[in-house]
């Protein structure tokens, strides 16, 4: 049953839609497909099959083909034979350009289905349907749609906004506690750039804010959702402002390729977020109490806080050919105080070091 009170939040700007918040809002999806679709491909991985296929019994009472690509989990989805074999679904089926795809799944599989999406017959209609905490707050949300090379992290994609989303909270009740605190890294990150409210509900009672049955829950996923819309809305394709979501990310991602993505984002960002606040105190801007907050609202969250002391080689090396980078040059976003964010770059290698040695284990 559809949630009489969803809660809509815009995105504006070069790319409009709404996102939609609530409990049982799938029902609303035929609705934003709209009556112009023929055919729908429902990307979605094995852990979330029994709604894909819900969904598609859904979908076929209104649209005349509705199929299913089943793709692997996490980030072993985002990979170009994966893309590939959705294309060839999709050209089997004769998709033309007002048909749609609809992603169902974590933040890997909305990438991807993303970036499906943006590439057959150079766009087609996008549905995102989240159904991680990841997912919902940040993937999802604001139109990056990509898959990873071996070189790096979402180094091939394309900027491409989604029709609409919808984030069901009903659909994360049965998620793994660790998946679901991996994800809160992402949340906690919006409090830290732009919404202090989202820390003082983390501070208050971390147990009711990680409790999907709660009013504290829903609160924190649409504060950050509202974070990201803002963002998006005035920046889509990441040329300023948009920069401020990177926030832990360049170290973050350097640390998720040397682990071969076998790590949660979350997980890896968390350590990055750390790393950032340390590396604006040294730049003479964040406080010990700012940096000391990070600490606890992480630690609190179960997520680590280090990274073993002899990868740095390496993770300088990922970092320097992170898609952030400019002419060279490494890019850091760091806190002048919570929800101040700014852009530090052509910072010595010494001092990022320093900085490291501060969270190295």
């Amino acid at each position: 049953m559809s949630d009489e009170q969803a809660t809509e939040i815009r995105v504006t700007g070069d790319a409009e839609y709404t996102v939609t918040v609530g409990r049982g809002v799938l029902g609303l999806v035929p609705e934003a497909l709209g009556d112009r679709v023929a055919k729908v491909l429902i990307v979605h991985t094995p852990t979330v099959g029994r709604v894909a296929n819900e969904l598609r019994e859904q979908l076929a009472e209104r649209y005349g083909q509705v199929l299913l690509a089943e793709v692997p989990d996490a980030e072993a989805a985002k990979r170009v034979e994966v893309a590939a074999f959705c294309w060839q679904v999709m050209g089997q089926a004769d998709f033309t350009r007002t048909d749609a795809v609809i992603g169902l799944g974590g933040g890997a599989v909305t990438d991807l289905a993303g970036f499906v999406a943006a590439t057959w017959l150079r766009g087609v209609k996008l549905i995102q349907i989240p159904t991680t905490v990841l997912g919902m707050v940040d993937a999802a949300v604001g139109g990056k749609t990509g898959i990873n090379t071996s070189e790096g992290k979402n180094l091939v994609g394309a900027f491409y906004a989604p029709s609409a989303v919808f984030c069901d909270i009903d659909l994360l009740e049965t998620l793994p506690k660790n998946e679901l605190l991996a994800g809160m890294a992402e949340v906690a990150k919006c409090g830290f750039i732009a919404e202090p409210e989202i820390l003082d509900i983390l501070e208050a009672d971390v147990a009711r804010a990680t409790d999907p049955a709660t009013d504290e829950f829903r609160r924190l996923v649409e504060l950050a959702i509202g974070v990201k819309a803002r963002v998006v809305s005035e920046d889509f394709r990441e040329g300023g402002l948009r920069e401020i979501l990177n926030y832990g990310h360049t170290l973050g991602h350097a640390i998720e390729h040397a682990e071969r993505y076998q790590w949660r984002h979350g997980v890896a960002i968390s350590i990055g977020m750390m790393y950032a606040a340390e590396l604006g105190r040294m730049a003479g801007s964040l406080s010990d109490e700012a940096v000391d907050r990070h600490r606890r609202i992480l630690s609190s969250l179960t997520l680590p806080l280090s990274y073993p002391a002899g990868r740095w080689p390496g993770l300088l090396a990922a970092m320097q050919r992170d898609k952030k980078a400019r002419a060279g040059m490494l890019r850091f976003i760091v806190l002048d105080d919570i929800a101040k964010p700014r852009v530090l770059a052509g910072v010595d290698e010494s001092v990022l070091q320093f900085a490291y040695q501060e969270i190295a284990n």
